[in-house]
């Protein structure tokens, strides 16, 4: 480990603690003026929250509409730094009186199974915050992560992850042999499912009525394991934050390998689209999640040949 890194690590633990220590009320008075800043002067992602969110909601909603969710995307991003910097100075022990726990039981039910739970979520309110939850719950839980290519900010967020016991699966070539490990050990390992993948790596599903290139390892464990899949998610919600897991999504097989992995990716979709949907202004309309776009299949042959070819 670099020293560079440490004293980076370090210096960025100070500066949220500082921030975290300011009253909630000017917490979120500077939120709403850093948000306003940075949507203002940073062109390239404003433009693309404001295409997300159009090609979403252009049937219900006025362009006026999308943009203050726009603006309230960028504005939830900085509530994250703060909330962050906020639950650093904040022991386990006061985080209930912040947090609210739905749907526990959907939750309990799957672990019944003896197979491990696979928890699906996504970038939606301060998904960071969701170690709390499996702390305050006495979830075992593994989360997988995507390694962080700034070594003091990747540093810095293993230890926020672990610090309440979740163990971290970094996305990489044994992460499979890890997450496999876990489940057998009646764990459960958390995956966050609503980012664009390149088409190797995914299957064409939709969302919001686009085709969005969707990770299909999750199906993949499932199909594997027969680990069921319960969705959980993050949300501010009355001035604190609430926690809901809903219904397990139950497991299709249809005897073709390629279709169960669509399929079963599918209604994972369908489940985080739901979500977003009664929280629209908390999910990361910033990321290009519609960027990888479906190839072009070869036209069938219908018995004459077909145009330009011999």
């Amino acid at each position: 480990m670099k020293i560079a890194d440490q004293l980076g690590c370090a210096l960025l633990t100070v500066t949220l603690r500082l921030l975290g220590s300011l009253s909630l009320t000017n917490q979120e008075r500077m939120a709403r003026w850093m948000g306003r800043i940075w949507f203002a002067l940073d062109r390239r992602h404003r433009e693309i929250a404001l295409k997300n969110l159009t090609a979403a909601f252009a049937k219900e909603k006025r362009p006026s509409e999308i943009r203050r969710m726009a603006l309230a995307c960028f504005t939830n991003l900085i509530r994250i730094v703060f909330e962050v910097g906020w639950s650093l100075g904040t022991s386990l022990d006061r985080m209930p009186r912040f947090f609210t726990i739905c749907g526990l039981s959907h939750y309990t039910g799957a672990m019944k199974r003896n197979r491990g739970v696979l928890l699906l979520t996504l970038h939606l309110g301060n998904w960071e915050l969701l170690s709390v939850v499996a702390a305050m719950a006495k979830i075992p839980a593994h989360v997988l992560y995507r390694p962080l290519d700034v070594g003091a900010l990747d540093l810095f967020f293993n230890r926020y992850r672990s610090r309440f016991g979740a163990r971290l699966i970094p996305n990489t070539r044994g992460s499979m042999r890890n997450i496999l490990k876990a489940l057998k050990k009646r764990e459960v390992v958390a995956v966050l499912m609503d980012q664009n993948v390149d088409w190797y790596e995914g299957v064409f599903v939709d969302f919001f009525g686009e085709s969005a290139c969707t990770n299909q390892g999750l199906a993949l464990v499932a199909l594997t394991t027969e680990a069921p899949v319960v969705p959980v998610f993050l949300a501010r919600h009355d001035g604190g934050f609430m926690a809901e897991f809903l219904e397990e999504i139950p497991l299709v097989r249809t005897g073709d390998r390629r279709m169960d992995l669509e399929e079963n990716t599918r209604r994972y979709t369908r489940a985080l689209e739901g979500v977003v949907r009664r929280f629209p202004q908390q999910w990361l309309w910033v990321h290009q999640r519609w960027k990888t776009r479906p190839w072009q299949p070869w036209p069938r042959e219908t018995g004459q040949k077909q145009k330009g070819r011999p």
